[in-house]
C-alpha cells in the first residue's frame, strides 16, 4: 500500500470519519492534487485486485472491524465505485 492510500484510509475512513456518509468524501478527495488522487485510485485498485489488505490490517489503520475478508472487500469495492466511478451513495462501514 502506498503512503497516499494509507494516509487517506487512516484520515477519512477511520472510526470517526467513515460513518459520515453525507457525500462529502468524494469532493474532499478530488480537492487534492491530481497526483494524490491518482495515487489513491491506482493503489486502491491494486489492493482490490490483489486483496493485499487483511481485515486485521484494516482494523489497525481505522479501528473499524469487519466480520470477514469478503465484507471488507465489498466495502472497499463500493468505496472505489463511489470515489472514482458513478456510485451515488457513499458506502457506510459496519456498525
Amino acid at each position: 500500500m502506498n503512503k497516499e492510500l494509507e494516509t487517506f484510509i487512516t484520515t477519512y475512513l477511520d472510526l470517526e470519519q467513515a460513518p459520515d456518509v453525507r457525500g462529502n468524501l468524494r469532493p474532499t478527495l478530488h480537492a487534492f492534487s491530481k497526483e494524490y488522487v491518482d495515487a489513491v485510485r491506482v493503489d486502491l485498485a491494486s489492493v482490490l485486485r490483489t486483496r493485499s489488505l487483511s481485515v486485521a490490517d484494516y482494523e489497525r489503520l481505522t479501528d473499524i472491524e469487519f466480520a470477514d475478508t469478503e465484507s471488507l472487500y465489498n466495502y472497499l469495492g463500493e468505496m472505489y465505485e463511489y470515489l472514482f466511478e458513478d456510485r451515488q451513495q457513499q458506502p457506510a462501514p459496519p456498525e
